[in-house]
């Protein structure tokens, strides 16, 4: 019972001698700590306003944000634990050989965050964007250092590790997607005339689901041994490619049958 005593005598003494001795220390880098994530939060939201007001993308306000808050807090946890006596030249060598352990560990993960800043810095591509990439395509969602997240017309999530975008080929369409469609009609038919109701068709649809801007291409593609092929180009919104796909070639057929221009089929599958 006396050895227990005198072992809680003796941790006492410590606790009361350390904050006798570093009370103000301790004191000062508390007060350090607050008012530099204090200063780190003004100086945050200052940098993101000056992002917003000359049009910043989205990604690259938040990433240069959350950098400039990252390094002032790290800058006053240094001095806040200088403050206490403690020399942090030990911690840093301990830092920097775990740090290479954990890099050859977690190359995969590293590479990831490496493309995604070469995103953020680059802008091939930013939120909004209609992008083409690694056999996927979708419209940009949100852009994080590790992966990009593209969101499909059925509602789905697409996540590509951003190494998978640097580095391969990457088709950035925007707010639209281009919808490629061969009709054939017959021989005996006009082409000129073709040409013009599948124009009259595409003239139809609002620009917010298929775009004025870039105009729509109808032409003669090639001469097949059964019809002359007609294609037609036009750029969909991405959130309504199919429905916009699948609307016009309806409206297109009906056009051609009303305007009395046949779609031919191999005289071969007539029954003799």
């Amino acid at each position: 019972m006396e050895k227990e005593l005198e072992s809680i005598q003796k941790f006492y003494n410590i606790i009361i001698e350390f904050f006798v001795n570093y009370s103000f220390q301790l004191i000062g880098a508390i007060i350090i700590f607050i008012l530099g994530w204090y200063v780190a939060n003004k100086v945050s939201q200052a940098v993101r306003k000056l992002c917003e007001k000359n049009e910043l993308d989205v990604t690259l306000t938040k990433f240069v944000v959350n950098i400039v808050k990252f390094a002032i807090i790290i800058g006053v946890g240094i001095v806040a634990v200088g403050k206490l006596g403690i020399t942090l030249t030990p911690f840093i060598a301990g830092i920097g050989a775990a740090s290479l352990g954990a890099g050859l560990a977690l190359q995969g993960t590293l590479s990831n965050y490496g493309a995604g800043l070469s995103i953020i810095i680059g802008r091939p591509f930013i939120v909004g964007n209609t992008i083409s990439v690694d056999g996927v395509f979708g419209v940009v969602e949100e852009i994080r250092l590790a992966h990009t997240i593209l969101s499909t017309e059925d509602g789905e999530q697409i996540t590509i590790p951003n190494k998978h975008i640097i580095g391969e080929i990457l088709v950035n369409s925007f707010e639209y997607r281009v919808v490629e469609t061969v009709i054939g009609i017959d021989y005996s038919s006009k082409p000129e005339q073709a040409i013009a109701v599948i124009h009259e068709v595409l003239n139809k649809f609002d620009e917010s689901v298929i775009s004025k801007e870039s105009k729509a291409q109808v032409g003669i593609k090639e001469f097949g041994d059964f019809s002359i092929n007609i294609e037609l180009r036009y750029w969909a919104h991405t959130k309504l490619f199919f429905d916009t796909q699948y609307k016009v070639n309806l409206d297109i057929f009906n056009a051609l049958k009303e305007n009395n221009i046949n779609i031919p089929f191999p005289t071969y599958l007539i029954k003799k």
